[in-house]
């Protein structure tokens, strides 16, 4: 693995998004910037090599806030390519009820790849699926995430109401609530970090208000709350799934949640399309965050977030991918753009491109709770995605921040994490084997499908 000398001179970049004047470029040193450098000026800080990076755009590194790793073993598949998201579950959870280790395995590298070469350096996956046999998914998550040099917040997910007791979910794939909060508490006492460039923090989420239980939505909350991590489930993304609440509940979706003891700063919520305005001003009010998924609401026809109004509400907004079966891709940087134009077609074209680059920023930074990461500003951590503009689709372009979104960038040319290069020329550092790692993935997803047997993962 290619690591950083003491102090790199990242110089002279042909467009930077900075908090400051940054035209020369930025100064790492030990995995942190250390110095903004004024444009037509040269560091005050002593560094020990250059990059020359008058051929990229430096953005920070994106972060994605909402995700399904092992979802990219069920892409594209027809019976569930043509629905909406109740029926699009309820054809997809008997494939996901056989996942095995290796399947996951395969499927979590897949997704960390994608996400690295598109700018991704930060991710946060929601893994609700505990078949049998994968009582150790977050473990092999973690193991993943450390291999390719990424950051992760890994939440244990949960379904505790399957169909025998009117939820979504067949029965194969719930489980008890006992089981969620020893293996909850054991994965956070065993792999959650604290503070400034933490790589691995872990978050507790019950998937849904149509899957799990009222007592473990509070008992997860309050397990969250005596070891100080944050929360996460899906909400208000589907008419469907607003319905469903007032049947069962008698409330609407943020009522509910609200009566559950989730409503606050620690929780982000994946969607968040179907809110009024009386509950964008709640939500804003308690400091709860929203991951817009733009690619999966359009896909799944769910609807439209409406993100301008969460944000002036005082609703911290960040993006996420959602899993790579509502989405068929794992691509940050395709995911602003088409955040963009989702929020553009709601409030119209003035809607700025660098407002967009903020949402998978800064924006997601703030909605997993982080502020050492999503900025390129003195004391921050070093995750830069480096961009280039020489490929056709950028040919006559002037703006090179906006060509990004505009002119569809698809894949970062270097990317850095903690002030080390895991993405070199558009490869990913450390030795994989990209070809190999498609082979085992494909045979993967076709034996899920097929219901052939999947070796065990070693």
């Amino acid at each position: 693995m290619k690591t950083l000398p003491e102090s790199l001179w990242i110089k002279n970049p042909q467009a930077i998004l900075a908090d400051g004047d940054a035209g020369g470029g930025l100064v790492v040193r030990d995995g942190v910037i250390a110095e903004l450098v004024p444009s037509g000026q040269a560091p005050v800080t002593a560094y020990d090599t250059v990059f020359d990076a008058h051929d990229h755009v430096v953005i920070p590194g994106l972060i994605n806030t909402h995700h399904h790793f092992y979802q990219t073993l069920t892409r594209a598949w027809g019976p569930a390519a043509d629905a909406e998201l109740f029926p699009w579950l309820q054809n997809l959870y008997p494939l996901w009820a056989r996942l095995t280790p290796e399947a996951l395995d395969a499927a979590v590298r897949v997704a960390l790849a994608e996400l690295l070469l598109s700018g991704c350096t930060t991710a946060a996956d929601h893994h609700y699926v505990f078949p049998a046999g994968l009582d150790e998914a977050i473990d092999i998550e973690v193991a993943a995430v450390r291999d390719f040099g990424m950051r992760a917040t890994l939440t244990r997910g949960s379904m505790t109401l399957g169909e025998d007791d009117g939820g979504l979910p067949p029965q194969s794939t719930v489980q008890s609530l006992d089981v969620v909060l020893a293996d909850s508490e054991r994965l956070i006492e065993t792999y959650h970090e604290r503070g400034d460039g933490a790589v691995i923090q872990i978050a507790l989420a019950p998937c849904s208000p149509f899957s799990v239980t009222r007592e473990a939505m509070q008992e997860s909350a309050l397990l969250a709350a005596r070891h100080g991590v944050r929360l996460h489930t899906h909400l208000a993304e589907t008419l469907d799934e607003e319905e469903f609440c007032l049947d069962r509940f008698g409330l609407r979706p943020l009522d509910y949640l609200e009566s559950v003891g989730w409503l606050g700063p620690q929780t982000w919520l994946g969607h968040g399309i179907h809110f009024t305005d009386a509950e964008i001003a709640q939500l804003g009010a308690a400091g709860t965050a929203v991951a817009h998924c733009a690619t999966s609401n359009m896909r799944l026809a769910s609807g439209i977030a409406r993100v301008l109004e969460l944000e002036a509400a005082g609703v911290p907004v960040g993006l996420g991918v959602d899993g790579s079966a509502s989405n068929d891709g794992s691509n940050m940087i395709l995911e602003a753009r088409q955040a963009l134009y989702l929020q553009r077609l709601r409030y119209g074209a003035d809607v700025p491109v660098r407002r967009a680059l903020g949402w998978a920023t800064a924006g997601s930074a703030g909605v997993l709770g982080r502020s050492d990461i999503g900025t390129i500003r003195v004391g921050a951590q070093a995750d830069l995605a480096c961009f280039t503009t020489n490929a056709l689709r950028f040919s006559g372009s002037h703006d090179p921040l906006a060509a990004l979104l505009l002119c569809g960038a698809d894949r970062a040319d270097h990317v850095m994490v903690g002030g080390r290069w895991r993405v070199v020329d558009g490869a990913i550092e450390g030795g994989l084997d990209l070809d190999e790692l498609i082979a085992r993935h494909t045979r993967s997803a076709k034996e899920l499908v097929g219901g052939s047997p999947i070796r065990q993962f070693a």
